[in-house]
C-alpha cells in the first residue's frame, strides 16, 4: 500500500470547489474528492501551525502533549521526565512512527520542523526532506524535489508520503506570471463595502487597517498581499491573491498525480487531503490570520480516497484532525497506541457512515486565548485572553445560519452558553483526569502567567499609537484596563 498526505498550510475548505465554492480554485483536489468521502465538519483541535501539527502528530491534544503556543514554556512538548526509556516514545507512538512499525517508509517534504524548531515533528520518518525556506516556499521549489524522489522510489510498495505546500499561507505569494484568473469574478456574496466600514472601526491583529499585524506595511516582494483594506478593491486584492495560491498549488497537485499515474501506482494510491487550520477572511473581523478558535480558524479539509472505500460521499460528522491516526490503524488492521486521544472513523472512509462525535472542544492559545466548543450547529467561544481585539468573554454563533459570525447570540440564548460551557467543562476534567504522569497543569494557564500568547505579547504599547494616528481612541482604555502587565 502506498499513501500520500497532502499538508496544505493554510487552507480554508470553503475555497474549494468540492465544498462549493463558486470560483475553479480546486479541479485536482475536486477529482479527489469524487473518487473518495469529503469530511464536511472536521476541525484542528489547537489551532494554530504549530499546536494543530502535533496534535496530528502525536495523537494527542495540545492540553495534553503541552504545545498550544508558537513561544515560551506551551511551545515545548512535556518532557517524559524519569520514565523516558532509551528512546523517545514518539519513535513508536507519533503518527509516523505508528506507520514506520506498520511497515512503512516514511517520508517527508516540509520546511515545517525547522520554522518553528519543533524538531519532534521529524520523529519517525525515515526520510526528512527540508524544503529550506522556513515555510516561504512556493509551489515550484517543492515540487521538482517530490518528482525527483517519485521517480527513483513511486514503484517500491508500501510508503507514507507527507508532502507540504505552503502557497495559501500568508503572504499570499503565487509568482506575478501566474496572473489572476479571477480578476473578471465576483467575490463572495457576503462581503460588502458596509461590512469593511464596520470592520476598521475595530481594533486588533489583521483588522482591515493593520493586515500586516499591527500596522499597514506592505511588502513589495509580495503585491499579492495588501497591507490595509479600504474598499472592494483592495478587499479584491486579498481574496484573489489566497484563490490564486489555492489555484497554483492545485496545479502542482496535478502534476504530482500525474507523475504517480505515469509510474502506474495511482490506482491503487491512498490519497488524504487535508490542512494544519483555515484563515479567518473577514471573520470577527479578521483578514489574513489563523488567529482564533473559531469556526474559520479550525474548521478544516479532509478529503480521504481510499481504494476500496466509499466514492463521492460527503459524510457530516464532527471529527478531529487527531482521529486520523485511529483511523489509520483501524484501516491497516493495526493496534493504535493507547496514549492517542482520537477515534477512529474508518467505517465513514468504508462505508461513508456518519461516525462523529457529540462536540468538539477548539483551543487556540498563540494569537489569542481562547476554547471553544462546536455542538449541533452551535459555536460557542470562550476568551481568556482577547489577544487586543476586546472581544467579550462568551461568543455564540448558528454555523448553520450564520458561518461567518456576524450575530453573536450569546446574550440571546444562554441556556446554550450554559451547554457549552457543561461540555467543555466535562472535557477540562477528563483532560486532566488522563494527563500525563508527573503533569497537572492546563498549559493554557502556563501561556497566561508568562504574560499571554506569543503573538499579542509585549505589542500593546506601539499599537496603542497606532491607534492613534488611525483614529481609534477609544478603545485604548479598554486595552489598558484589560492588560494592565504590559505597561509596567
Amino acid at each position: 500500500m502506498r499513501i500520500l498526505y497532502l499538508d496544505l498550510d493554510t487552507l480554508r475548505p470553503d475555497h474549494l470547489g468540492c465544498y462549493g465554492y463558486e470560483r475553479d480554485t480546486s479541479p485536482n483536489i475536486d477529482q479527489i474528492a469524487n473518487e473518495g468521502v469529503r469530511f464536511d465538519n472536521y476541525y484542528c483541535s489547537d489551532a494554530p501551525c504549530l499546536p494543530s501539527r502535533t496534535a496530528l502528530m502525536t495523537g494527542q491534544f495540545g492540553i495534553h502533549n503541552g504545545v498550544v503556543n508558537h513561544a515560551g514554556e506551551a511551545a515545548e512538548l512535556r518532557m517524559e521526565g524519569a520514565e523516558r526509556d532509551f528512546r523517545s516514545r514518539l519513535t513508536y507512538e507519533s503518527l509516523p512512527g505508528f506507520l514506520r512499525d506498520s511497515g512503512f517508509n516514511t517520508v517527508s517534504f516540509s520546511p515545517f520542523a525547522e520554522r518553528h524548531g519543533s524538531w519532534n515533528f521529524y520523529a519517525g520518518f525515515n526520510e526528512m526532506h527540508n524544503t529550506g525556506k522556513y515555510g516561504m516556499e512556493s509551489a515550484e521549489d517543492i515540487t521538482p524535489l517530490v518528482m525527483k524522489w517519485i521517480e527513483n522510489n513511486g514503484e517500491e510498495d508500501d510508503w507514507f508520503l507527507h508532502l507540504n505546500y505552503w502557497d495559501a499561507h500568508t503572504p499570499y505569494r503565487a509568482p506575478e506570471e501566474f496572473g489572476n484568473p479571477f480578476a473578471e469574478e465576483t467575490l463572495p456574496d457576503w462581503y460588502s463595502q458596509e461590512l469593511i466600514n464596520q470592520h476598521r472601526k475595530l481594533v486588533g491583529p489583521h483588522k482591515p487597517q493593520e493586515i500586516s499585524m499591527y500596522d499597514n506595511e506592505e511588502d513589495p516582494a509580495f503585491p499579492r498581499h495588501p497591507g490595509e483594506i479600504k474598499d472592494m478593491d483592495d478587499l479584491r486584492r486579498m481574496i484573489d491573491g489566497y484563490d490564486c495560491g489555492i489555484k497554483y498549488l492545485d496545479q502542482h497537485i496535478g502534476k504530482i498525480l500525474e507523475a504517480l499515474k505515469e509510474k502506474g501506482v495511482f490506482e491503487d494510491l491512498v490519497v488524504i487531503i487535508s490542512a494544519d487550520h483555515a484563515e479567518n477572511m473577514g471573520e470577527l473581523g479578521i483578514y489574513g490570520e489563523h488567529a482564533t478558535a473559531d469556526h474559520a480558524t479550525c474548521r478544516i479539509p479532509m478529503i480521504i480516497r481510499w481504494p476500496e472505500g466509499a466514492k463521492n460521499v460527503v459524510e457530516k460528522g464532527l471529527h478531529y484532525q487527531l482521529d486520523l491516526g485511529p483511523t489509520l490503524a483501524e484501516l491497516l488492521g493495526e493496534k493504535p497506541p493507547e496514549v492517542w486521544d482520537g477515534q477512529s472513523y474508518a467505517s465513514a472512509v468504508l462505508e461513508g457512515k456518519d461516525s462523529g462525535r457529540d462536540s468538539l472542544v477548539l483551543s487556540q492559545c498563540a494569537h489569542v486565548c481562547q476554547r471553544s466548543v462546536r455542538f449541533g450547529d452551535w459555536l460557542y467561544m470562550r476568551t481568556y485572553h482577547d489577544g487586543y481585539h476586546l472581544f467579550p468573554k462568551e461568543m455564540l454563533y448558528n454555523i448553520k445560519e450564520d458561518p461567518y459570525e456576524e450575530h453573536n447570540l450569546a446574550d440571546e440564548q444562554p441556556d446554550l452558553c450554559q451547554k457549552a460551557v457543561y461540555i467543555l467543562n466535562e472535557w477540562h476534567d477528563e483532560m486532566m483526569m488522563t494527563m500525563p504522569d508527573g503533569y497537572k497543569t492546563d498549559p493554557m494557564w502556563t501561556v497566561l502567567n508568562e504574560g499571554g500568547p506569543y503573538h499579542a505579547k509585549g505589542h500593546l504599547p506601539a499599537y496603542i499609537e497606532y491607534l492613534k494616528k488611525t483614529g481609534r481612541e477609544y478603545a485604548i482604555p479598554e486595552l489598558k484596563k484589560r492588560h494592565p502587565g504590559e505597561f509596567e
